[in-house]
């Protein structure tokens, strides 16, 4: 027999080497033939219910990094209230009409508007059920739980039956009318937008500046006066009909030297204009408030039977321009707001593929809208004073990536306005993660307008509007139930197969129909619509779920999105929020910190990141960062979250093989018997415990990465099991203190799977398949550790607190004798402390074997005087020598004892007194070798 067969040296078939790219897919084929998900809503029905609504990914394409961040949260959330007490069901869903389906079939070659509308739209159908496939697979290779059979979906039947049922609610209750105020249009994709499908760009703009002549000064003005304005959209002019000022403004009247003409300009800015305009020098004839000249008549600057009055808007300012604004009713909501005050005509110009129309004029007509700044200056003649370029910010088409223009064109609205407050109020009743979001979404329902609902396009769900012969729009409760029971039956395609009157109720009748003839809305619904409704078409309709939600998390962006939206709509309905909270994350970068684009090369997938590292990697990486602000990701940063997984599994490891031989329903022992050491860590473990509960309730991953990896790394690696080879492989096998020992090994190995599962799910299982004495045959149907408390901990942790205060100061000692060449190891050393009498009494309280706990094979303690030689701290000092004896070649400390056995066995008598009362025969026998 060999010497080294004596030792307990941990033995476990658990893979130092993860292989998680291989061995998660058959983790996740075993979750699957089990019906893990299943087996856990079994487990929690009738428990206390936490429900997280999931927000709608597109469906269109791959998932990207952003999609792995907000499901992995997810799924982290629900894992965790699942395994605490909740019964916490994740139905999955994807957001499925909308313009980037039709895109894509238009760079397929197919041409909408040459084909069969219903073929057309049963082609988008079966692009978007493909692509959600697509991302359901890339989902679950992430290791998220959740009814995949059953996903919501919002082009099936049901959803758009609810989704028309909310829509007849805002309806009957008057929140649904018809405008024609500017909206955001996008000439790219031919369709009026929400503000949530907005982003900004800075771009050049060429602004104008120019003259209006006035034509009837009201006994304020004369004649010879011009009025100076500034454009920074030289294609409005065409349809330019007001000149707004600031009421309380100051405006003055402008002689240049040598010239003939008069000009009005905002006192606060002429003489800067001067230097523009070149004049060199001027003469101030009048000074007036801007509502002195309310009403004053001006003329067009090139079209003469168009008039243009001076009114009143609090919008104008004298950051830029000139202090007066030329005023477009039909490009802009301000000019609009202002201009249905004064009555003014709103003209819009160009036509939805933002060519310039008949009305702008034959120099215009046919030209487009973004290149006719020459034409408009050619057209000012003399009245053109001078022309700059400015670099501003600017709206564009979130798809297309085109700029944008306000245009006033017939919609649908939705209204927000008749019962903002309400919105308000409701806010104010919601919990946000972080808390900042309240801010955030209430300013943003407080500043914006009505919502423009209808959309220019094919691939949607209809709004469910009819008209009679006269014009008079019909959406009645009667007649949007009736289209909602169709579309519940036959899908919203029914509405473009069958004549209007086959869609309204049987012998339908309405005044404005003398005929019994009818027509329909062909314009679709906002796609932020069909998400917004989401609380009524999933949560309200399905039995194991509830309205509202107890949590919404997505995106920061969703709070002009799906936050949105959906408070809007709920609100509308119910008169209250469809969410009890709401948690919101940054977007994802890459390593630098820059956006992620193809065109970078930047981009990271998920399944690339799967293949490499594994989806644990990812799962672990979305813990690692700050998600209440922007994150960093690139295939550098995953590599050292796998040297972090690396740390995490080995230690766990470990701790499989050394309790290996440890049964805890005969080896436990109690916490009242265990060592000193061993009550201190079992008590700094169960403050991990809660620290890691209340993380999870607060939704606050980064602090359960930080907790743990510091767990492991100090209170673990570089201490509890630093030392624990001295007891664990040395001690005879069924010694009290190696059971002490293991018993802390076991607790925490059991306890931290569990806790770790909802992140690590297949690490989790694949632990738990060592655990032959766990009864539950996955983690993922074990429940999770609650903290202990003892009594007398709070005194525990003291004293040892204090003690790795000196611990550390030992191991400078230490180290520094390992520089002189004293001592090799730290076990070839006899440490002296000269302590204080306060360190000795501490020292003496612990009741502990110190020299092992400092790795030293002799410790002397005292109260002398330290030596000038020592190292001195405050209350302490240390010297280092040589530590007398031999060193044994069982357990490796350096020990008078150590001699030669009649065994062939070079040992000291503590070891030679295990390996006699566990191995007699191979005592007699004698060793192989040491």
């Amino acid at each position: 027999m060999k010497l080294k067969e004596t030792l307990n040296l941990g033995k476990t078939a658990f893979p130092m080497r993860a292989g998680l790219p291989n061995r998660e897919p058959e983790w996740q084929k075993a979750w699957d033939e089990a019906e893990l998900y299943k087996k856990r809503q079994e487990l929690n029905e009738g428990k206390p219910a936490f429900h997280l609504h999931d927000g709608p990914p597109y469906a269109n394409g791959n998932i990207h990094v952003g999609h792995a961040l907000n499901k992995i949260s997810k799924d982290i959330i629900v894992r965790s209230k699942s395994m605490s007490g909740f019964s916490a069901p994740y139905v999955p869903g994807w957001d499925t009409h909308g313009l980037p389906i039709e895109q894509v079939l238009a760079k397929q070659g197919v041409k909408r508007k040459e084909m069969d509308l219903a073929a057309y739209l049963e082609m988008c159908r079966d692009y978007a059920l493909s692509q959600v496939d697509k991302q359901c697979e890339d989902f679950k290779r992430l290791g998220v739980s959740g009814d995949w059979e059953n996903p919501y979906i919002t082009l099936l039947p049901q959803y758009e039956a609810d989704q028309i049922r909310v829509f007849g609610a805002m309806a009957d209750r008057g929140y649904i009318y018809r405008g024609a105020k500017p909206v955001y249009w996008s000439w790219s994709s031919e369709s009026a937008l929400a503000e949530a499908e907005i982003e900004y760009h800075d771009i050049d703009s060429t602004s104008l500046y120019y003259a209006n002549k006035v034509k009837d000064g009201k006994g304020v003005l004369d004649t010879d006066t011009y009025i100076v304005v500034w454009t920074t959209t030289p294609f409005t002019v065409t349809a330019s009909r007001g000149l707004t000022v600031g009421p309380d403004m100051d405006y003055v009247v402008v002689k240049p030297t040598g010239s003939d003409r008069k000009y009005v300009v905002a006192e606060a800015l002429v003489d800067s204009l001067a230097t523009k305009f070149g004049w060199e020098s001027f003469d101030i004839l009048e000074a007036y408030k801007g509502a002195a000249l309310e009403y004053i008549v001006t003329e067009h600057p090139w079209d003469k039977e168009v008039d243009e009055l001076v009114i009143l808007g609090d919008h104008v300012t004298t950051d830029s321009g000139t202090g007066i604004v030329h005023t477009a009713p039909g490009f802009g909501e301000d000019d609009y707001n202002v201009g249905i005050k004064y009555k003014l005509e709103v003209a819009v110009t160009v036509d939805s593929r933002g060519m310039m129309m008949e009305n702008a004029g034959p120099d215009f007509q046919g030209q487009f809208y973004d290149k006719v700044v020459p034409i408009v200056k050619e057209k000012l003649g003399d009245l053109f004073l001078a022309s700059e370029v400015i670099t501003h910010s600017y709206p564009f088409d979130w798809r297309t990536k085109k700029p944008i223009i306000w245009r006033a064109v017939p919609q649908w609205f939705a209204s927000v306005s008749d019962f903002r407050q309400e919105i308000l109020e409701e806010i104010e009743k919601t919990t946000f993660h972080p808390s900042w979001g309240k801010t955030r979404l209430y300013n943003m329902i407080r500043d914006r307008g009505d919502w423009v609902i209808s959309r220019q396009r094919a691939w949607g769900v209809p709004l469910p509007i009819f008209y009679a012969e006269d014009g008079t729009a019909i959406m009645t409760k009667e007649v949007t139930d009736h289209v909602a029971n169709l579309f519940e039956e036959h899908g919203s395609i029914i509405w473009w197969t069958r004549d209007a009157k086959d869609l309204l109720p049987a012998g339908f009748t309405h005044p404005g129909s003398p005929n019994g003839e009818f027509t329909k809305e062909t314009d679709i619904m906002d796609v932020w619509f069909d998400s917004g409704s989401s609380w009524n078409g999933v949560m309200n309709a399905r039995e194991n779920l509830s309205y509202p939600a107890d949590l919404y998390l997505e995106g920061s962006d969703q709070y002009r999105g799906w936050f949105n939206s959906s408070l809007i709509t709920s609100v509308a309905v119910n008169g209250h929020a469809p969410y009890k909270a709401v948690l919101s994350q940054g977007f994802v970068l890459d390593g630098k910190g820059e956006k992620m684009s193809k065109s970078k090369g930047n981009i990271i997938s998920p399944n690339d990141v799967a293949k490499q590292y594994g989806a644990e990697i990812l799962r672990l990486w979305v813990t690692s960062v700050d998600t209440d602000n922007d994150v960093r990701v690139s295939m550098e940063i995953l590599g050292q979250v796998s040297e972090t997984y690396r740390k995490i599994r080995n230690t766990l490891r470990f701790l499989i093989a050394n309790t290996s031989d440890f049964n805890p329903e005969t080896d436990i022992v109690a916490f009242e018997n265990l060592r000193a050491v061993d009550k201190y860590m079992t008590i700094k473990f169960n403050r991990l415990v809660a620290t890691i509960q209340e993380a999870y309730e607060n939704y606050d991953f980064m602090a359960i990465y930080k907790s743990v990896v510091n767990f492991i790394t100090i209170d673990l690696s570089a201490f509890y099991l630093d030392f624990a080879k001295d007891v664990v492989y040395i001690e005879a096998a069924d010694s009290l203190v190696r059971r002490q020992m293991q018993t802390v090994f076991y607790d925490i190995l059991v306890k931290l799977t569990k806790l770790l599962t909802p992140i690590l799910p297949h690490t989790a299982e694949e632990i738990w398949s060592y655990l032959e004495h766990e009864v539950e045959e996955f983690v993922q149907l074990a429940e999770m550790p609650v903290a202990e408390t003892f009594a007398g901990q709070e005194e525990i942790l003291e004293a040892w607190e204090a003690f790795m205060v000196l611990r550390t100061q030992a191991q400078k000692a230490l180290e520094e004798a390992r520089n002189a060449k004293i001592i090799g190891k730290s076990l070839e050393a006899h440490l002296t402390i000269y302590a204080s009498a306060e360190v000795n009494t501490l020292l003496t309280a612990l009741d502990s074997d110190i020299a092992q706990l400092l790795i030293v094979s002799q410790l002397t303690v005292t109260e002398e005087a330290a030596p000038a030689d020592a190292l001195a701290f405050e209350e302490v000092a240390f010297s280092v020598g040589h530590a007398e004896g031999e060193i044994c070649d069982r357990c490796r400390r350096v020990d008078v004892t150590t001699t030669d056995r009649s065994h062939n066995a070079h040992i000291c008598d503590h070891c030679a007194e295990i390996v006699e009362s566990q191995f007699a025969g191979a005592v007699a026998e004698g060793f192989e070798s040491k």
